[in-house]
């Protein structure tokens, strides 16, 4: 059991840490010079920060789903989390691949409401998880700031 255990840890971090990669791709074909014409809100911050926080992020998340999975090995759960993390990797392919400042602020607020979704699941099944998920949910809540700003300024 042990080894499956962290087996699907494994399996659930590969997956997770899939998003940023199809991101980085998108970000680093497409969005210069583009992204330096924009105007941005002074509230931006500077671009080494993403990396770092995203990547506890998505560390963050992975733990949390990983936990629920080995309580309660809960198919629903698991299908709400792959559909959130779609959604989580395709807004840098719509917002730096096609500049889609408009459909990137709606994909985010879709985002935001499978994060709910899954925090009010993971409230009832295992609070660690949702204290993990915490986080992730104030910082897309700022991206969802800062994605109407930049959406408005421009």
């Amino acid at each position: 059991m042990t080894k499956n255990k962290y087996l699907s840890l494994a399996i659930i971090t590969l997956i997770t840490f899939l998003a940023p990669v199809i991101g980085s791709y998108a970000t680093s074909a497409f969005k210069e010079p583009w992204y330096s014409q924009l105007i941005l809100p002074s509230f931006n911050p500077p671009s080494w920060v993403f990396a770092p926080v995203w990547s506890t992020l998505y560390l963050m998340m992975s733990l949390a789903i990983w936990k629920i999975w080995t309580i309660t090995f809960d198919s629903k759960i698991l299908k709400i989390y792959l559909i959130h993390i779609f959604f989580n990797s395709t807004w840098t392919i719509v917002f730096f691949g096609f500049h889609q400042i408009g459909l990137a602020l709606l994909n985010l607020l879709i985002i935001l409401i499978f994060i709910i979704i899954l925090m009010r699941e993971y409230f009832i099944k295992d609070k660690i998880s949702f204290i993990l998920m915490i986080p992730y949910l104030s910082w897309s809540g700022y991206a969802l700031v800062l994605n109407s700003a930049i959406f408005l300024l421009n």
